[in-house]
């Protein structure tokens, strides 16, 4: 069934609850994923006698174990949730699993609880942006998706990522960088800030869009694995949805990379960690306006064609990363020739940050709203898990070869170069099959 959204030029109630749910989950992307539980994990684990690359490639086989999970979940709860009424109670689900055992990280400095917490909180996470992206086709329409998502990601910028997350860095610079407690109460913030802030989306977006449910729960797992299958089919059929998912499959891959590794890597390499959370707020406040900008700009040249440069210029972000931890490997390990490198490093990896601040919002926006253009509303749910599966395993890929590149060669760098060919993998595959895709979208899947 299908009701007729309007198309209006103020956001309506449902989009901005939509949007707010970017800023009440941004804070576990910023504080939990990328900028401050990387160093307090990594600092745990030496603590517990485990080499620093140890750590980091706990931490990185942590995300991918995590994913995996969600992944191979994906297709099934997509499918369930499109029957009527179960999209909105799914999203509660896994939002109250993500907060909860984020707080619970709070609680434990055994390296191997916090592990175990962070895994189960982060499938909390991307299982509830599951049901989250998949509600952007009941909230806006189509010809307002590139605007709305990239509205998202920005706000998700200014609050969680940007707010929250100075609130959280003022309590640890109070209580001392190196204080533990300071790291925990981030977490807890962390939990309460994403729990507070769902409110909205929970009692204003409604599923418009669904398939209607069965009354006896056999014929409901019957149809759900029914209805897999036929869109398994529909995507394999059309080839410009398949191409662009396998494309998107590759570069997401770097993308969720660069998030999760980035203090991970820049630990391994001795950066000063006061130094790397500043670099990270300069990527979520250059990360504000050129979201946005990643939006106007794709209602003029087009969506495809900002995603392509977002990808180049995620591989000349790889090339540095690979510069900048090569200078340090190949330095001698004291002496004045180490400190040059070291703090050449950390101008590099700042300017890294804001190289990901162009983009990261960027990249991630219209690669949503692209694809929510060109599914059937009435099967969104469905569609967007299969393309979150593609994400999913992607960002089990990129981790895992990254942590199994480093242990083999002891080399974090290295790793760094493999995360850079994913990049280009994409863009190959992108340019190859740019008119298929662009016909793709213009034309859409008709409901199913």
């Amino acid at each position: 069934m299908t009701r007729a959204l309007k198309s209006e030029k103020a956001l309506t109630r449902a989009e901005k609850s939509w949007i707010g749910y970017d800023w009440a989950n941004s804070v576990y992307a910023t504080i939990i994923m990328a900028a401050l539980f990387p160093i307090y994990f990594g600092w745990v684990g030496v603590a517990s006698g485990f080499e620093a690359t140890e750590a980091s490639s706990m931490w990185a086989f942590g995300t991918s174990i995590a994913t995996a999970v969600v992944a191979i979940l994906a297709p099934v709860l997509g499918a369930f949730a499109d029957f009527a009424g179960m999209k909105k109670k799914l999203l509660i689900s896994f939002i109250l699993i993500g907060t909860t055992f984020t707080f619970l990280m709070a609680i434990t400095d055994h390296v191997w609880l916090m592990l175990v917490g962070y895994v189960l909180s982060y499938i909390g996470f991307t299982g509830a942006n599951l049901f989250y992206d998949s509600f952007l086709t009941d909230v806006t329409t189509k010809d307002r998706m590139d605007k709305i998502s990239s509205l998202g990601f920005s706000m998700g910028y200014v609050g969680g990522s940007t707010i929250a997350f100075l609130i959280a860095l003022a309590i640890i610079y109070v209580l001392g960088f190196e204080n533990w407690l300071g790291y925990k109460i981030a977490a807890v913030i962390t939990s309460v800030w994403w729990m507070v802030f769902s409110i909205p989306m929970i009692m204003n977006v409604k599923q418009i869009h669904y398939i209607e449910k069965p009354p006896r729960i056999g014929e409901q797992v019957k149809l759900t694995f029914k209805n897999i299958f036929k869109t398994f089919m529909t995507i394999v059929k059309i080839r410009g949805l398949l191409f662009f998912i396998i494309a998107y499959f590759f570069y997401i891959d770097g993308v969720n990379s660069v998030i999760h590794l980035a203090t991970s890597y820049g630990t391994t390499l001795e950066l000063d960690p006061l130094l790397m959370v500043a670099a990270l707020l300069v990527t979520q406040i250059v990360a504000i306006p050129f979201t946005i900008l990643f939006g106007y700009f794709a209602r003029k040249v087009g969506s495809l064609n900002m995603i392509l440069i977002a990808v180049c210029i995620y591989a000349l972000i790889c090339g540095v990363g690979f510069y900048m931890g090569y200078m340090i490997e190949i330095a001698p390990e004291i002496g004045p020739e180490r400190e040059a490198a070291v703090s050449f490093a950390q101008i590099l990896f700042f300017v890294m940050a804001t190289l990901v601040g162009t983009v990261q919002g960027g990249i991630q926006a219209l690669s949503r709203s692209f694809f929510g253009r060109m599914i059937p509303a009435n099967r969104s749910n469905e569609f967007f898990g299969f393309f979150d599966i593609f994400g999913k395993f992607a960002a089990v890929m990129g981790p895992a070869i990254y942590g199994a590149v480093t242990l083999i060669t002891g080399s974090s760098a290295t790793g760094i170069v493999a995360i850079g060919a994913l990049f280009i993998t994409a863009f190959i595959i992108l340019v190859i099959n740019k008119k298929t895709i662009g016909e793709t979208e213009k034309t859409g899947i008709q409901a199913l």
